[in-house]
């Protein structure tokens, strides 16, 4: 099991699932209604696209990943190129069967993750050696698909117009420029592999510290001009956890050392878990 969430990368797993829960909770609450079997077939959806995405990007990245992420089922050996190849045809038939039980905002959303996934990772195309492309992937998929698309889906079959109110424009916002963070932050221990391969990150292309220092300023300003934007619609709870938000992360940044691998790992799983906290905060008061 431990092998096949390394395989998933369970930490993007617990994003998905996350803000599927969040998004969906919002809607319950917004129409006083709920379905949680279309809940539980849209998650598994979503995961089995989750898992073909991240196991397709490892199955054409076994040589970089010997050198950034050696502890990953493929690189280290734990599973065969076949057994990666058999989990990633799987999740991609089930992803599609699954996704048509729900149209039509459901089979788009799967879709076009699924596409653009395969973009991401496939020659010729290979998005990711293009940083400006690879943060475009992530922000289209995290920030705008998922929380558009979804929002939309789960209103559609609790019965209702799909229509985006306000704090989902919000948490659509947020989400879009955290992603732009974690598409520069994900490279920041990685250099080494992704230099020796030609996959030209912002990291190589300027370096660890101007990201660091350009990103924290993005998700520093995303998340007072998140908290402003509640202020302004006096959602008081999601004012106060955008500013716990911030506190989070200057203790991260306070904490992190560029020059040292292990620690800039810990920062970046760190920003994952500010990015969970954020829809916990707007399924409790989005």
């Amino acid at each position: 099991m431990i092998t096949f969430l390394r395989f998933a990368r369970a930490h993007t797993l617990v994003g998905t699932t996350l803000s599927l829960l969040a998004l969906y909770l919002m809607a319950a609450r917004h129409l006083h209604t709920s379905d949680w079997t279309m809940f539980a077939l849209t998650l598994f959806s979503c995961l089995c696209a989750n898992v073909f995405i991240t196991g397709l990007n490892q199955l054409t990245d076994v040589e970089i990943d010997r050198i950034n992420k050696p502890y990953l089922p493929l690189a280290s050996g734990a599973y065969s190129i076949t057994t990666g190849y058999l989990i990633v045809g799987l999740c991609l038939i089930l992803a599609v069967a699954t996704c048509f039980i729900y149209p039509p905002f459901l089979p788009a959303t799967v879709i076009a993750s699924l596409l653009i996934g395969t973009a991401y990772s496939i020659p010729p195309i290979r998005l990711k050696r293009y940083h400006f492309w690879a943060a475009f992937c992530i922000i289209v998929v995290r920030g705008l698909i998922v929380n558009i698309l979804l929002y939309l889906h789960f209103r559609w079959w609790l019965g209702e117009n799909p229509v985006l109110p306000t704090t989902v424009w919000l948490l659509t916002a947020a989400v879009f420029t955290f992603g732009i963070v974690i598409a520069w932050f994900k490279d920041l221990p990685d250099t080494e592999g992704d230099a020796a391969y030609g996959i030209r990150t912002l990291s190589l292309v300027k370096d660890r510290r101007w990201v660091f220092r350009v990103g924290a300023w993005v998700f520093r300003l995303t998340l007072l001009g998140v908290a402003f934007a509640a202020w302004r619609i006096e959602n008081f709870g999601v004012l106060i956890g955008q500013l716990l938000l911030l506190a989070g992360f200057e203790w991260l940044s306070s904490r992190l050392d560029l020059d040292e691998q292990a620690s800039i790992a810990r920062f970046y799983q760190g920003v994952w878990v500010l990015f969970f906290l954020e829809y916990g905060i707007f399924a409790v008061f989005g």
